[in-house]
Parts: C-alpha cells; structure tokens; sequence
C-alpha cells in the first residue's frame, strides 16, 4: 500500500492510503488493450481466466512510456532530487511504434520540453563516467556541442571528444551557473552525487530549473532523449488514438460484455 501522511505541530493526519498497482494498472491496461480492473473483479467473483479469454500474455506493436508531472517551479528552492516527499501531480502516456517517439511524446504531454540542437552541459558522477559508454559521442553526432567540468571534461577528451570545460561554483568566474544565467546552455546532464549533493549541482539543477531547460539526473533518461530527438528529426511520429492502436491486435471479445 501506499500511504500518504501530512505532519502540523507534532501531529500527525493520515491523508490516502492507496493499492501500489493504483496507477500501474491503468497504465499496462491502456499500453495492453486489456481491462485488467475489471479482469480482476470478474475473477474474484469466481470466473476463471480462460472463462475470460486470456489465456496468453498480449503483445502489442508498439511502446508505451509513462512519464510522471513534477511541477517543481512551483516549490521555492526546491532541489529536482526525488525522495519520499509527494511532489508529483499525476501522470501521463506516450505510444508509438519505436521507444524513441514514445519517449518524445510522454515529454512533451508532461511538459517537459526536449533539445533538439544547442549546447548540452554535462557533469557525472565517478560511477557514471565509467558508464558513459558512447554517450558524448551520439551527442556531438546529433550536433551538440559540450559543456562540461573538468573531471567528466577530461573523460571525453580520453575518448577524443572535443569538449569546453567550464567552472563549478566556487572555482572561478564565469562558472556553470553564470554560463546557464547567460544563456550559453540548453540542456543539462547532471547526475548527482547522492543525498548528499553538493552546492554547485543543486545550484545548477535550481538554476536550469528556473529557466525552463530540459535537466536529466540519470544515463538512462540522457540515452532515451537521444532516441527522442533521433525520432523528432525523422519525423516518425503518429497521432491516433488508443482504439486505433489496439485494433491492430485481437481484445478477447468476452471482455467486452458487461
């Protein structure tokens, strides 16, 4: 279960207490074409699966991303970090045939906006740098140019990357934030060092954060933007609906009874 509480003075009020699947369920039921609710309730009134028709697991042609609404400009000082604390305002869906467009799509519906040229800043942890992979590579590739500190700057420089260092808060001037403030940047890549961040990221998310630029915390959210903007550029994307999606394979008809 998931349970949320708020705390005033000392006390403490119970606010919703919620099943874990409350927002998986529709999710895979809209991404599968299957009513999984009601499926549920159908077999705890004693039907059985192959009753219903579902006897094999569906497989749909095309990706669904999930992507979830944090309106953090609405927090003063807040750090983009997530922990336990409830900050999101719900969530929304992007399908399509390739995980690149899904992902394009599930931004965009968040509000979230996605680069498709200008310049990236990059800085990763000790642990990321060794995990890097390609990243740099399929950025400069796609025509970004790259911004970054000194111990992630010298990573690409090793793979033979042209990159620009620049300053962390505190070094010297124009640091990472005056560069953001000056409009010298348009997407951040920063993964953090953990709970215990330091000034200059938080600095740096917050700031990013007031000027409306795109900022991924993790490897995996860097590598699915490229597939983004990879997608956006081809202009693979369709519009249709969810009905037109599933037609493309078979719904058991006895679902649909009432």
């Amino acid at each position: 279960m998931n349970i949320q509480f708020a705390v005033s003075d000392d006390r403490i009020f119970l606010l919703e207490v919620n099943p874990r699947a409350s927002r998986t369920v529709p999710f895979v039921s809209k991404a599968t074409g299957l009513p999984l609710a009601k499926i549920a309730a159908r077999i705890m009134a004693g039907k059985t699966l192959r009753e219903l028709g579902v006897t094999e697991d569906p497989e749909p042609k095309f990706v669904s991303a999930k992507e979830v609404v944090l309106p953090f400009i609405k927090f003063p000082g807040v750090d983009i970090l997530l922990g336990p604390e409830m900050r999101s305002t719900g969530e929304v869906m992007g399908i399509d045939y390739t995980m690149g467009m899904a992902f394009a799509k599930s931004q965009i519906a968040a509000g979230n906006r996605v680069p498709t040229e200008g310049t990236v800043f990059l800085s990763l942890n000790n642990r990321d740098k060794g995990m890097m992979g390609s990243l740099g590579k399929e950025l400069i590739d796609l025509g970004f140019k790259i911004l970054a500190t000194e111990g992630t700057a010298k990573t690409l420089n090793a793979q033979g990357l042209s990159v620009e260092t620049v300053f962390k808060v505190g070094e010297s001037r124009p640091n990472v934030v005056d560069r953001i403030i000056n409009g010298d940047v348009d997407w951040i890549i920063n993964t953090p060092m953990g709970s215990d961040s330091k000034y200059d990221e938080r600095a740096i998310r917050r700031t990013a954060l007031e000027r409306g630029l795109p900022t991924m915390t993790t490897l995996a959210a860097a590598r699915a933007a490229i597939l983004g903007i990879r997608a956006m550029r081809n202009g693979t994307g369709t519009v249709r609906s969810l009905q037109e999606y599933h037609a493309e394979f078979a719904t058991p008809a006895a679902l649909a009874k009432e």
